[in-house]
């Protein structure tokens, strides 16, 4: 199975990125995951269903360690039943 996943952490500063954001995005960049774009007001990233799940503990763990008050996020399953059939 693949995954979606979107976030955003709070609070938000528009004059630098906070710790949390820094911290939340290096997580998601150093998992392996297939693909990933981060942004200003919101990031994503996709994968298999195992690295996404173990990407976003860490993230909400380590966002929320470093002060983030709020964590928004999504996860959607991608793909088919053949994704499913294949163990892909």
């Amino acid at each position: 199975m693949r995954l979606r996943v979107e976030f955003t952490t709070e609070p938000f500063d528009l004059d630098e990125a906070p710790a949390h954001a820094l911290v939340a995005r290096e997580v998601i960049q150093a998992a392996e995951l297939d693909a990933v774009d981060v942004g200003p007001f919101g990031n994503t990233a996709e994968g298999k269903a195992d690295a996404v799940l173990t990407a976003v503990d860490a993230l909400l763990r380590q966002a929320l360690g470093a002060g983030a008050t709020r964590v928004s996020l999504q996860v959607n399953v991608i793909g088919g039943a053949a994704d499913e059939e294949t163990g892909q």
